[in-house]
């Protein structure tokens, strides 16, 4: 065993270091490298052609991402809507985004918001335009390009579309990677694991379009107009559906939009989160702080790492802030190891394979992560102890 730990210690901390330049998650792809290869270069010229539709196309909906022009609409056709009075309202936050923040004091442990469920935009939420509904559902389109199609119609629709003051609240161009160019992701997550994940994205955004319009848009042209449902706001529509959708575990996993309530932004120092309150039928969070006038409040947009973060959500914290940040370290077999099978036979005892990745936090690393590691490194000489390992 000390032989293996010697062996261990010296490959773990010769592993390369990595600038801390960028805060989000930095690791190595350990699937097969030809397959993303390939992926990427077959949606790099979807991803040059949107950015190219995107510099000469101005929505006709949304806002910028800063604005609080269309904040007071938006608070009015709330009230007017069903949602109760608030001890929140928005405002300009740190470094000039949109935030809820206190109007009057929050005790610690206090529920707030309470959005209806009449107000929730989800995958069965009622068509301004029925037909279209109905042609979607028709062919069995899943729930999130279902919606996707959904808020693209409704927009489309402006003062027309129940909607409207909430779609004109959204900002034009998301916070997301869908909006970075392809010279972008190369520059700034290079080395990263995330800049593959995000070319996938990116790939399986622009494919389900592609499928929607060979299947649906093309053959109902009256009902999704190309100059309409494109690729250009179809990006826009995922955008802030990855970044907005909630998922409401007390109304059995409903994936919804919450009007409202997203507008809160996310803190790695709290731990409380969005769902739905059956007590007072409507989607609430209880505070784990107390917040004073003109305070921010925030919610937990769950223990996601940096990567996972800039992701989903097109944000990273402040570097140190986040204690779920982690590093991917991919270990594996080495096939020419001269006790490969044995060992290969010991890991799939145990549910485990030739490669295994795991995650390196600041507050440390897992345990499996030091055991499969002297597994690896261990000599023949161990061979009997390797299922102990």
């Amino acid at each position: 065993m000390a032989e293996a730990s010697r062996t261990f210690h010296a490959t773990l901390f010769s592993l390369p270091t990595f600038s801390p330049r960028f805060h989000f998650k930095l690791s190595y792809s350990h699937s097969h490298p030809s397959l993303h290869l390939k992926r990427a270069r077959s949606v790099q010229r979807s991803i040059s052609e949107t950015k190219t539709m995107s510099l000469n196309t101005t929505l006709p909906w949304g806002c910028d991402i800063d604005s609080l022009e269309n904040a007071e609409a938006l608070q009015n056709w709330l009230s007017d809507s069903g949602l109760p009075p608030q001890k929140v309202g928005i405002n300009k936050v740190e470094m000039g985004k949109r935030g809820l923040v206190a109007l009057k004091k929050i005790n610690r442990g206090e529920k707030i918001l309470f959005v209806p469920p009449s107000l929730l935009i989800s995958s069965d939420s009622d068509w301004s335009s029925p037909v279209a509904g109905h042609v979607l559902k028709q062919q069995n389109v899943a729930d999130l390009p279902l919606l996707a199609t959904y808020l693209i119609s409704e927009a489309n629709l402006q003062k027309s579309s129940r909607w409207s003051n909430y779609i004109s609240s959204l900002p034009r161009e998301p916070y997301s990677l869908l909006h970075w160019t392809r010279s972008e992701l190369d520059r700034y997550l290079k080395a990263s694991q995330i800049r593959l994940r995000a070319i996938e994205r990116i790939a399986d955004i622009t494919g389900t379009f592609d499928d929607l319009r060979r299947r649906i848009f093309s053959k109902h042209p009256h009902l999704f107009p190309k100059e309409v449902f494109n690729l250009v706001t179809f990006r826009w529509s995922f955008g802030i559906l990855l970044s907005r959708l909630v998922y409401l575990y007390s109304m059995d996993g409903k994936v919804a939009l919450v009007p409202w309530a997203d507008m809160l932004n996310h803190s790695c120092e709290v731990e409380t989160y969005l769902n739905y309150d059956k007590s007072s039928q409507a989607v609430v969070f209880t505070t784990d702080r107390a917040y004073q006038p003109g305070e921010q409040v925030f919610i937990s947009y769950g223990k996601k790492s940096n990567a996972e973060l800039l992701l989903s959500y097109g944000f990273v914290p402040k570097q140190g802030t986040n204690l779920n940040d982690s590093v991917e370290l991919p270990l594996s077999l080495k096939i020419s190891d001269k006790c490969y099978k044995q060992k290969l036979k010991a890991l799939m005892k145990h549910g485990l394979s030739a490669s295994q990745c795991y995650p390196i936090q600041i507050s440390g690393w897992p345990l499996e992560l030091m055991a499969y590691a002297y597994l690896t490194v261990s000599p023949p000489s161990m061979s009997k102890q390797f299922e102990e390992v």
